[in-house]
C-alpha cells in the first residue's frame, strides 16, 4: 500500500518513495536537554514514534535519528543556576529523557548522536561553508551569509525582506545583513569551548543538526520532522546550510506537527502554563497520554485539558479491557493463552468466514487510514470498530477460540503500531501469574480455605486487579 505524506515544502500530500526502496532514512530534531521534557516536546516524540512503527509495519527499515542538543545558552544558564557543569546538566536530562520516552510507550530511536560528540563533524562542516562563500567571520563568530543562498525561505514560504526573526536568531552589529545567522559563537570567559579555526567557541544551534544528520544519514534524509515552530527558523537554516555545502536536497520530504494548547492557551513560559511529562505521569495514565497525542491529526494544534485528558483515559481502558476479555477467553480454553503468545502479529483465520471478512475490512480500513499522511484518529477509530466486533463476539454462544484468538491477534497487531494498550511494568503480575491466582482463590472459596482466598483477593486488589462474575465465569482486568 502507498503511504502518501503532506510534504511543508510543497503544501500536498505526495507518494512517499524512500529512496532506496526498503529503506529510509527519518531524522527529527530532538530536545534540548536542560530541563524535563513538556507535553510539547513529547507530541513530536509520540508521533514520529508511530510514523516510524508504520513504515516498519509495512516492510521498511527505518533507520531513525534523534539528536540532543547538549550544549546550548539554556544548558550553560542551567549549569550556573545548580552551580555544576553543562555535561552534568546534559547526562541528568538526556537520562530524565529517556525514562519518560520509555513511560510512554515510545521505542528508542536508531541513534541519539549529541552534539558535543560531533564538534569535528560540526567545524568541518562550517569550513566547508566559508571555503565555498556561504559564510564569513566577524569578531570571533561564524555567520552564515543568507543573501548568498537564493532560496532562503522556500521551506517556511517566506519572503528573505519579510522575515520574522525569532528565537535563536541572533540580531547585532556583527552581521552583515540581519538576515545571516550563527554558525560558531566565539567563546566568552567561564563557558564551555572546543578549539577552531575560527577561533575557541562552540556551535550554534542550526549547524548541528545539519551536520549530524549528514553524519548519520548521508546527504539526502527521505523524512526530516519536528514540530510547526521549527519550521523557521531552525528548519529554515538546515536547509540554506546543508543544501550550499553538499548541492542536494536536504530531505525528500518535510512533516511538521502542530501546536498544543493548554486550556485553549498556547503553551508558554510567560504564561507560566507548561507542564512536564515528568509530572503529568504521576497524575495521569501514561497510555491515555499517547492515546491523546494521536486522537487528533498530527498537523492539527491540540488542545491539553483535564477534561479532554479525562476523555483520553476512558477510551484507551475501553481498548485495554478490550484485549483483557479477550485473553481471559482464551485462557478458558486449554492451551489457548499460550497459542495466543505464540502466535505471529497480523490476520489469522478464525473458522468463520463471515468473521473473516469483517477483519479482514477493518484491517485494510486501519492501512487506509494510516498510509493516508499518517492518520491516526481515524486509525483509532477503526481500532474501537474491532473492540466493537470483539464485544459482540464475545457475546456469542458459539464463539469459538478460533475467533477469539484472530481478534486478539488483530488488535495486538494495529497496537503494535498505535501503542495504545498499556505498559506492563516489571512490578505488576503477569497475566499467567493472575490466571494462576485467581485459579487458586477458586479452589481455596471450594475447599472453604476463606483465609487464603481473602489473602489472594487483597494482593489482586493492591495490584489493580478487578475480578468481575460473568456468565462465561470470573474475568479481570487492569483497573
Amino acid at each position: 500500500m502507498t503511504v502518501s505524506i503532506y510534504n511543508t515544502v510543497s503544501r500536498n500530500k505526495e507518494p512517499f518513495v524512500p529512496q532506496e526502496p526498503g529503506k529510509v532514512k527519518m531524522y527529527v530534531c530532538g530536545p534540548t536537554v536542560y530541563d524535563y521534557i513538556h507535553i510539547g516536546n513529547a507530541r513530536p516524540v509520540i508521533f514520529f514514534d508511530v510514523v516510524r512503527r508504520y513504515l516498519e509495519d509495512v516492510g521498511n527499515e527505518v533507520q531513525y535519528v534523534v539528536n540532543f542538543t547538549d550544549v546550548d545558552d539554556k544548558l550553560i544558564r542551567k549549569a550556573e543556576q545548580l552551580e555544576t557543569t553543562v555535561p552534568e546538566v546534559a547526562e541528568k536530562f538526556i537520562k530524565a529523557f529517556y525514562e519518560d520516552i520509555e513511560s510512554l510507550g515510545v521505542h528508542k530511536a536508531t541513534l541519539n548522536p549529541r552534539v558535543t560528540e560531533h564538534i569535528p563533524h560540526i567545524i568541518a562542516f562550517i569550513q566547508g561553508l566559508i571555503d565555498k562563500g556561504y559564510a564569513y567571520m566577524s569578531d570571533g563568530d561564524v555567520y552564515y551569509r543568507t543573501a548568498a543562498f537564493a532560496d532562503y525561505g522556500k521551506l517556511s514560504h517566506q519572503n528573505i525582506e519579510e522575515l520574522q526573526f525569532g528565537i535563536r536568531v541572533e540580531i547585532g552589529d556583527r552581521k552583515q545583513n540581519q538576515q545571516d545567522f550563527v554558525l560558531w559563537k566565539g567563546a566568552k570567559p567561564g563557558e564551555i569551548k572546543w578549539e577552531s579555526p575560527f577561533g575557541d567557541g562552540r556551535p550554534g544551534w542550526h549547524i548541528e543538526c545539519s551536520a549530524m544528520a549528514r553524519a548519520y544519514l548521508g546527504d539526502t534524509l527521505d523524512i526530516h520532522g519536528g514540530g510547526h515552530d521549527l519550521q523557521f527558523p531552525h528548519h529554515e537554516c538546515e536547509v540554506a546550510q546543508s543544501e550550499a555545502l553538499t548541492g542536494k536536497p536536504l530531505a525528500n520530504y518535510w512533516m511538521h506537527n502542530g501546536y498544543i494548547h493548554i486550556n485553549n492557551e498556547k503553551m508558554s513560559k510567560s504564561l507560566g502554563n507548561g507542564i512536564t511529562v515528568h509530572e503529568l505521569v504521576k497524575r495521569v495514565k501514561p497510555h491515555a497520554i499517547r492515546y491523546f497525542m494521536l486522537s487528533t491529526h498530527y498537523r492539527s494544534p491540540l488542545n491539553f485539558s483535564d477534561d479532554t485528558v479525562a476523555q483520553a483515559e476512558n477510551s484507551v481502558e475501553r481498548i485495554a479491557n478490550s484485549a483483557a476479555n479477550l485473553r481471559h477467553r482464551l485462557s478458558t480454553v486449554e492451551g489457548g493463552l499460550a497459542q495466543a503468545n505464540e502466535s505471529s502479529n497480523g490476520l489469522l483465520p478464525s473458522g468463520d468466514a463471515a468473521l473473516d471478512a469483517r477483519l479482514q475490512a477493518i484491517y485494510s480500513q486501519f492501512h487506509a487510514r494510516m498510509s493516508d499522511d499518517f492518520n491516526t484518529p481515524d486509525a483509532i477509530t477503526s481500532v474501537f470498530d474491532l473492540v466493537a466486533e470483539a464485544n459482540q463476539y464475545l457475546n456469542r454462544a458459539d464463539a469459538e477460540a478460533g475467533g477469539v484468538l484472530a481478534l486478539l491477534t488483530l488488535l495486538e497487531r494495529m497496537d503494535s503500531v498505535l501503542g495504545l494498550l498499556p505498559q506492563q511494568a516489571e512490578s505488576e503480575l503477569l497475566d499467567a501469574d493472575i490466571e494462576q491466582l485467581i485459579v487458586e482463590r477458586t479452589e481455596a472459596r471450594a475447599s472453604k480455605n476463606w483465609a487464603r482466598a481473602d489473602e489472594i483477593r487483597v494482593l489482586l486488589t493492591e495490584k489493580n486487579i478487578v475480578l468481575e462474575d460473568t456468565p462465561q465465569g470470573i474475568r479481570w482486568r487492569r483497573k
